[in-house]
């Protein structure tokens, strides 16, 4: 899975873009309070390096080395810093009660691994903090079936559901959350037609 990512990565062109989640930049622009923030599974940093333009004190994980290079390089050339770590989740160890903010971007986790995934990343967060996601829904499979640049993991299993993210954030205060049907435009790889979860919740015990 490693090489897979890194071989996707080391284009010289920004795979999703070098712009925000649109969703992403809609909440964070109602947070008054910039504190930190971990992006799980970031990528080439497009996210990270925005909340890092609005002052939030960013850290960023994803297991590829291409990633990391490309990120640390949008973030010098748009004058912020971001600490950066490349390894597998499952592996990382990782502060309890640290940050004000989890990210999860299209952070698609095997099924077998994303309740402990999303446990320690929980771990992570401060009392009250933030979660916010957006990914693709179950219902994507059918909603981008036309869809020539479809894109998100085929398998039904790594998907969600709203009554998954209710599940797997049954400790959380949910904020909002929605099933949307949006037309993706995030560089090469994230086009056209699709249905995504979005969620955000608040960390209550």
């Amino acid at each position: 899975m490693k090489d897979l990512w890194n071989e996707r990565y080391a284009q010289v062109d920004y795979v999703y873009g070098l712009e925000p989640n649109e969703y992403l930049k809609t909440v964070l622009g109602r947070i008054q309070q910039k504190g930190k923030v971990l992006f799980a599974a970031e990528g080439e940093g497009r996210n990270a390096v925005y909340a890092a333009s609005l002052g939030f004190e960013v850290s960023a994980i994803d297991y590829s080395d291409a990633a990391k290079f490309k990120a640390l390089q949008w973030a010098q050339e748009s004058g912020v810093t971001i600490d950066y770590q490349v390894g597998d989740l499952n592996e990382i160890e990782l502060e309890e009660g640290v940050y004000d903010v989890l990210v999860l971007v299209y952070a698609h986790f095997p099924p077998h691994l994303r309740k402990s995934m999303l446990t320690k990343l929980q771990k992570s967060l401060t009392k009250y903090g933030l979660v916010i996601l957006e990914g693709f829904s179950q219902n994507h499979l059918d909603v981008s079936k036309d869809n020539e640049r479809r894109s998100g993991p085929q398998d039904i299993e790594m998907l969600f559901t709203k009554k998954m993210m209710e599940e797997d954030f049954s400790t959380f205060e949910t904020i909002e959350i929605s099933e949307e049907v949006i037309r993706l435009s995030e560089g090469e790889l994230h086009q056209g037609k699709s249905a995504v979860i979005r969620y955000m919740g608040r960390k209550v015990q």
